[in-house]
């Protein structure tokens, strides 16, 4: 049974951030976070290309990889590193039409929706929301640890939990053995993106260390 997945550690999502798209884009590729993606559904589609492009300047040729978020017609425009799909978007096989090659998350809310995820073969699958939350409008009801857990053990490929975490909750969702953690309130609405954020890396190699060792 698989324990710890290969995971990529703190994902972060932009939504209507206390600090600047650029800032923020900085001190993701400062702190070396794998991942960054571009999620602004109340932008128009200037306003929405443009700030991709400037995110796209900023962490071109660093370890941050950019990921933009429904919009596949956005993605290759400013030539993003990953796509990100929902359950609502358009199917990943049309999107591909649109993308190429370029790598793609899906997002899943049950055990069903993640098994079939899988077999469109994703380069990552999204799980949650883990707890209840408001960063969406409309939010999907929370599936919780263990279903996670679950998906966690059969899934191929990289799993990323989302919804609701905050520090105070983030060590039972690590015991699941997930490793890749997307978190938008925590980091958006704060002036201290950068300590909040290094604080959450700590976290997740700390546990990772002593979840690895101590089996």
């Amino acid at each position: 049974m698989k324990q710890i997945e290969n995971g990529m550690g703190l994902y972060v999502i932009i939504t209507r951030p206390v600090l600047s798209y650029a800032t923020i884009a900085e001190q993701c590729v400062k702190l070396g976070i794998k991942m960054l993606q571009l999620r602004e559904k109340h932008l128009d589609e200037k306003q929405l290309l443009r700030v991709a492009r400037e995110l796209r300047q900023i962490t071109r040729g660093t370890s941050t990889k950019l990921v933009i978020n429904d919009r596949p017609d956005i993605a290759a425009l400013c030539d993003a590193d990953y796509l990100h799909l929902g359950q609502d978007d358009i199917p990943i096989e049309e999107a591909r039409k649109i993308v190429g090659n370029m790598k793609i998350g899906l997002s899943t809310h049950t055990i069903e929706q993640a098994k079939a995820a899988l077999h469109k073969n994703p380069d990552y699958i999204g799980f949650g929301p883990i707890f209840p939350t408001n960063a969406k409008i409309k939010p999907d009801s929370p599936v919780g640890n263990e279903k996670l857990k679950l998906v966690v053990e059969f899934s191929n490929v990289p799993v990323v939990t989302i919804g609701g975490i905050f520090p105070e909750n983030i060590d039972s969702v690590l015991s699941t053995g997930v490793r890749s953690i997307a978190m938008v309130r925590h980091l958006m609405q704060t002036e201290f993106f950068f300590e909040c954020a290094k604080m959450i890396i700590e976290k997740i190699n700390t546990y990772e260390y002593t979840a690895s060792t101590c089996h």
